[in-house]
């Protein structure tokens, strides 16, 4: 069975030759372990003053706080916040368990008890009141806080689209519907509108309940107030234009007698006192009753995913024009250091280090415990992430002051909220040897690798810093947690492992070199000595780079990780290292900008487990020759396998052929038994063969495979003992092979992916996705292009050679805007952006920079500039920047960095001659430099005016890079549901994969990217057996969280918005259908254009549906055009094209024109009988539907004749054309898009 695109994380299992994976659990242990969580739930009744008592489903592991959360959030008690729950006159504890309740069971009554206010509670409730008055807006989305997200399926489906919709499914199959697309999404359109891409809500025009609600200058009560018990004063303007003061007390909410200028806190009439801010509003304002009650019904109508907030900020690269309105929430919030809900945490700011080190050391013995650790890890991680995303942007907008002011700007460092930020230049000429500057920029990147990897490791004991790279107006932030103890002392004094110097003094110490041992197995590190500066050998277990400090915690922190993975020889030459012919060949060693290249860890293992191939085939081929030299002679076995001897063996191995399998599997057993402790039992042939096979793949051991990398070989600076001098000569070669590996076997591998279309990228993002996948470093891209250009296959593979040169293009340009943008002052960001677009896409020839003088006129000329930007560059050398220099620039780094010859002059030639979107190159230098800009129509190929102004440029948002942390158990029910649907037993593979989803739930809460791919594969499988309306349910759910996770117009959500449209179509929606496949085919347009294989999938689904609703002219526009999209990626030969032809023909047929119907169909069955053979059943019903077209065509024609002769008294059989049944339209759907129903093996279990 073909799942399209089913696979969450195509990353292989690491090799377990190395022997470092964890047993698991027998599936009986986790299936215990599962019905552990799953303790049934009950229901109970709860009482709230002022309305009907209901009942509330519950779950044991539930705390009291979660029934909270859910009475604040439901329609008839959402105004409530400060209140107790109790039972039998008990107050309940907010944090314990109900399963902790003594009493509490099945029909127990739990009663609201409204509390009294203090100030937090009182700032609590207005809070809560603003987010029930702005929970139909959209602006926070668009604004990026709060880790709000657009979603835009509702505009597209009109509401859910379970039995809960609007439509109630009709009886009849055909209801009239408009199934005409506007003009743009028309196969052959030229035009890309930007508008399209967020579409208007209804919703979104809020409805008003209040013109403000704000906290009002009279603010803190005086004393004497203070003992009366006023809390806060707020300031109300009502929708009837009423001004009020109203008094927060602890009894409640009241109006008093203060007006804007005269302070007068006796209460006013009506005199009325109300625990709830909205009931005192209802009884002032009846629009605000009104309003309000209809708004909580709309906010309750919307699907949950809608509103949850993400784990991570996302944020969009367009917006309309949204107007600011007053928000008293928003402006106390910006002006105050809070973070999350800070004041909801005793001692205000969090000790972020504290919280991150005591997560990971929570216990993980058995699943419950290991699902409490995780979703510890993982909250604390994106709370930290916003934290430090804040931070660096008020770092760089010279919010926060350095600890060490009086050094130049590029030096300072700053703490804030108990994290430290420090910029990617380089201080005190640190990587002086390593590339400067260049150095210290990609520096932050590398060691953030280095901690997901330790991280991932997970060793008991070890501990790394918490770690977020934030990206900024040109400027890199690190953001760090504080080491307890770090800032007293020195630095030298506090390093007791590794080096501060780049390996000049070097130390080490016991018990870092015993957790690091742990480590060195997973990570392919090799313990090895290095030399100090007093000659010295010393043993480290990790580059020397590497330093260990004990906190005043007693902690062993590890940090500067930069160096984990071993140096990536192609970018680092070595005066007299000679690398491998196929480097040579491809042009490398080649110099990079900085000395700090490193292989990519995918690629490490990939390369690990490619040695593990070739040392068991050798080891096979050795002992098949000893059985056959024991038949002839008893004469020794000559080793000739050296290094050049390995990689020609595989014409050997294709000879051993047949016997290779049973070869392979003596091997493993010898292998195995070599490297357990019976050594002697083996004979010393034997031994000898798995000697030879180490020696010839370079293994570190001698008796079993294990391939280790010294990270510190190359390293400027480092020297080794003499005693190791072959050890280090051997760690050369691998990294030599290593290098040799990447080029002609994982660039050929991926191209070869991309050709057969298992690999299907359709943006820069997922380009690069799949490159890193596969372990190739973006810096390949050039060589990547090459190869493309080079494939005999190179028409195949346009859509990727598209793809490609944007990405280059836009990576080029990313790198010139980041220097750019740091001569800028903050008062000229939007014309420096808007002048930087202009120039980047706009055909307009000479486009001028307005300087930010222009508004206002200052008295007197200040001369000495206090605050300069960080880097101080010239504040106004953008201005002089010409689309000529700026594309010359661009086709200069492509050469210099990605070494590719763009050769083009302007915007519009390289558009031209690589077949690009504007549209498309400015969604990616959006995304890649977090620039927001308006949502209009560009004018780009105007010659007249420039495209954009600075009105168009919105905002500038961070681009944040942080380490994801795991859910390692669903990951593996995950994991094995996939293997279970694999080999057919889909029931079993949907429990499993429920399971799974349950576990990711536990860990990452609502909305995750991995949850989405675990929903969208369940949808697939209920559809599959048969239930629908399950399907539906799931994948609606998926396409939300892809919009909300991963962005609206994301490659995956695409997808996502196809797969829903087929299962609405099975489901009768047919205009629902519709609607999200031109969606989806919109978003394909805008993302990179008509040229792409996926389109033709596209389109054979939208003609199949138009087919069906008989809008045939339509229909054969898609479905000619998804022809020619497939001879041209798939060759004119292929099945794909042949369904193409069929699904034309079918369409001709229902039209009468049964003349092209022939001709389509006898294509198809032409190449269904080269391919598959005359007896094949595609070929037979081919050629039975070639029988039958030829009938009706001649029937066809004798009715014709039968008119010619006796005119209108001729006596007719009318012609039998029916329209298609929705069944065969189904049923065609199912084929194209790989859904194959299985026979009912799959039931069982």
């Amino acid at each position: 069975m073909l799942l399209n695109g089913d696979c969450l994380d195509k990353k292989s299992e690491e090799p377990r030759e190395n022997g470092y994976q964890e047993a698991e659990a027998g599936d009986e242990a986790s299936g215990q372990e599962v019905i552990v969580i799953q303790d049934t739930g009950f229901t109970v009744k709860i009482l709230v003053p002022g309305i009907e008592a209901f009942s509330l489903q519950v779950s044991p592991q539930e705390m009291v706080q979660e029934i909270h959360q859910v009475l604040m959030d439901r329609e008839d008690t959402c105004h409530r916040t400060c209140f107790s729950l109790q039972l039998d006159g008990n107050v309940l504890d907010n944090f314990s368990e109900l399963r902790t309740i003594e009493g509490l069971e099945e029909g127990s009554v739990l009663r609201v008890v409204e509390e009294p206010y203090t100030v937090r509670e009182a700032r609590i409730h207005v809070r809560h009141i603003r987010d029930l008055l702005k929970s139909l807006d959209p602006s926070d989305a668009f604004n990026g806080v709060d880790c709000n997200s657009l979603s835009f399926l509702s505009v597209f489906t009109d509401g859910d689209l379970g039995d809960s919709g609007k439509r109630k499914k009709k009886g009849v199959e055909m209801e009239p519907i408009d199934c005409t697309p506007p003009e743009h999404i028309l196969p052959g359109s030229r035009e890309r509108p930007l508008c399209a891409l967020q579409p208007q809500n209804r919703d979104w025009k809020p409805l008003q309940c209040l013109k403000v609600l704000t906290m009002s200058g009279w603010n803190p009560p005086p004393g004497n107030r203070k003992m009366h018990g006023d809390l806060m004063y707020l300031f109300v303007i009502t929708a009837e234009d009423r001004h009020v003061s109203i008094t927060a007390s602890t009894r409640g909410f009241y109006l008093n007698q203060s007006t804007a200028y005269n302070f007068n806190p006796k209460p006013a009439s009506p005199r009325f006192l109300s625990h709830s801010l909205v009931e005192l509003l209802n009884q002032i304002s009846p629009t605000f009753k009104k309003n309000f009650a209809l708004l909580q019904k709309k906010r309750v109508q919307r699907h949950p995913f809608e509103r949850i907030a993400t784990p991570f900020q996302v944020y969009s690269w367009t917006a309309p024009q949204v107007e600011h309105a007053m928000d008293c929430v928003r402006a106390e919030d910006a002006y105050t250091s809070r973070l999350g809900y800070e004041e909801h945490i005793p001692g205000q700011t969090r000790d972020w280090n504290e919280e991150l080190q005591t997560t990971r050391e929570l216990p993980r013995k058995n699943l419950p415990e290991r699902l409490l650790r995780e979703r510890a890890i993982f909250k604390v991680h994106s709370d930290f992430t916003a934290a430090a995303t804040r931070g660096a942007m008020a770092v760089i907008d010279g919010n926060v002051m350095a600890i060490n002011p009086s050094e130049e700007t590029k030096m300072q460092m700053f703490i804030w909220n108990n994290i430290f930020f420090s910029l990617g230049f380089d201080v005190r000429d640190h990587y002086k040897d390593f590339g400067g500057d260049v150095a210290a920029y990609v520096a932050p990147t590398n060691d953030l690798n280095g901690v997901r990897t330790y991280n991932a490791v997970d060793v008991e004991g070890l501990y790394t810093l918490g770690t977020v790279v934030v990206d900024y107006r040109g400027y890199r932030v690190t953001a760090q947690s504080i080491i307890p103890g770090i800032l007293e002392r020195e630095q030298e004094q506090s390093v007791i492992y590794g080096s501060i110097d780049f390996g000049k003094t070097v130390v080490s110490h016991p018990r870092y070199l015993e957790l690091l041992e742990k480590t060195s197995r997973p990570l392919k590190i090799q313990r090895h000595r290095v030399l100090n500066d007093r000659e010295e050998e010393v043993e480290l277990c990790s580059s020397v780079e590497c330093k260990g400090i004990i906190g005043n915690d007693g902690r062993h922190y590890i940090l500067d990780l930069l160096r984990t993975f071993p140096p990536d020889l192609n970018f680092l030459p070595v005066a007299g290292e000679e690398l491998p012919e196929e480097c040579r060949r491809a042009g490398f060693p080649k110099p990079h900008r900085h000395k700090l290249c490193c292989l990519r860890q995918e690629l490490v293992d990939a390369f690990v487990e490619h040695r593990y191939l070739l040392f068991m085939k050798l080891a096979a081929i050795q002992l098949m020759q000893q059985k056959a030299k024991r038949v002839e002679s008893p004469g020794p076995l000559e080793n000739g396998t050296s290094e050049a001897g390995a990689s020609e063996t595989p014409e050997a191995m294709e000879a051993a052929g047949e016997e290779g399998a049973s070869g392979l599997a003596k091997v493993k057993e010898l292998a195995e038994t070599i490297a357990s402790d019976n050594g002697p039992a083996v004979d010393p042939k034997s031994r000898e063969v798995i000697q030879n096979a180490c020696k010839a793949v370079g293994s570190v051991s001698s008796t079993s495979f294990d391939i280790r990398f010294n990270p510190d070989i190359f390293s400027p600076g480092v020297r080794f003992p003499e005693s190791c001098q072959d050890e280090v000569r051997d760690q050369k070669q691998l990294l030599k092979d290593a290098a040799a590996f990447l080029l002609s076997c994982q660039i050929p591998g991926l191209v070869k992916d991309c050709t057969d279309h298992t690999v299907l990228p359709m943006d820069g993002a997922t380009l690069a996705e799949a490159m890193h996948q596969r372990g190739i470093n973006i810096r390949y891209l050039g060589k990547v292009l090459d190869f493309v250009l080079r494939s005999p296959a190179r028409p195949q593979l346009d859509h990727i050679y598209k793809i490609g040169i944007s990405e280059l293009i836009t990576r080029s340009a990313k790198h010139i805007f980041k220097t750019y943008l740091q001569g800028v002052e903050l008062s000229g960001l939007s014309a420096a952006i808007s002048h930087f677009l202009n120039c980047f896409l706009s055909s307009f020839p000479n486009p001028v920079a307005h300087l930010p003088a222009d508004e206002l006129v200052s008295k007197k000329k200040n001369k000495r500039r206090k605050n300069r930007p960080p880097g101080g560059a010239d504040n106004t050398a953008w201005a002089v920047v010409t689309p000529q220099e700026l594309w010359k620039d661009i086709c200069q780094e492509a050469k210099n960095y990605f070494d590719f010859s763009l050769e083009c002059e302007t915007v519009d030639q390289a558009v031209e001659t690589f077949g690009l979107q504007k549209i498309t190159l400015l969604r990616e230098i959006s995304l890649k430099t977090g620039i927001q800009i308006l949502l209009k129509e560009y004018s780009f190929d105007s010659r007249h005016k420039p495209a954009f102004t600075e009105e168009d440029v919105l905002n500038i948002f961070p681009v944040v890079k942080h380490v994801n942390p795991k859910a390692s158990d669903a990951f593996h029910f995950f994991q094995s549901g996939q293997a279970k649907v694999q080999q057919g037993f889909l029931k079993e593979g949907c429990e499993l994969i429920t399971e799974a989803l349950n576990l990711f739930n536990n860990v990452y809460g609502a909305m995750h990217v991995e949850i989405c791919a675990c929903l969208r594969l369940l949808a697939r499988l209920h559809y599959i057996m048969g239930d629908y309306a399950e399907a539906l349910s799931n994948q609606q759910k998926a396409v939300l969280m892809s919009e909300r996770v991963l962005g609206i117009e994301h490659p995956n959500t695409i997808q996502e918005y196809m797969h829903l449209a087929l299962y609405c179509f099975a489901s009768s929606q047919l205009s629902t259908a519709l609607s999200l496949l031109y969606r989806a085919r919109y978003l394909l347009l805008l993302v990179f254009g008509e040229d792409h294989p996926e389109m033709a999938l596209l389109d054979n689904n939208i003609g199949l549906v138009l087919h069906g609703v008989m809008e045939y002219e339509l229909a054969l526009r898609f479905l000619e055009n998804a022809l020619s999209i497939n001879a041209k990626y798939h060759g004119a030969k292929s099945l794909k094209v042949a369904l193409s032809h069929h699904l034309v023909a079918r369409v001709y047929e229902s039209k009468a024109e049964f003349r092209s119907a022939l001709q389509h169909e006898k294509e198809g069955y032409t190449i269904y009988k080269s391919q598959l053979g005359e007896n094949h059943e595609k070929t037979r019903e081919s050629s039975d539907y070639l029988k039958c077209l030829t009938q009706q065509a001649v029937a066809l024609q004798r009715t014709m004749n039968e008119i010619y002769r006796n005119g209108s008294s001729a006596n007719i059989v009318p012609l039998k054309v029916t329209a298609p049944s929705m069944a065969s339209v189904l049923e065609q759907l199912h084929i194209i898009n790989g859904i194959l129903f299985i026979p009912l093996r799959s039931v069982r279990g």
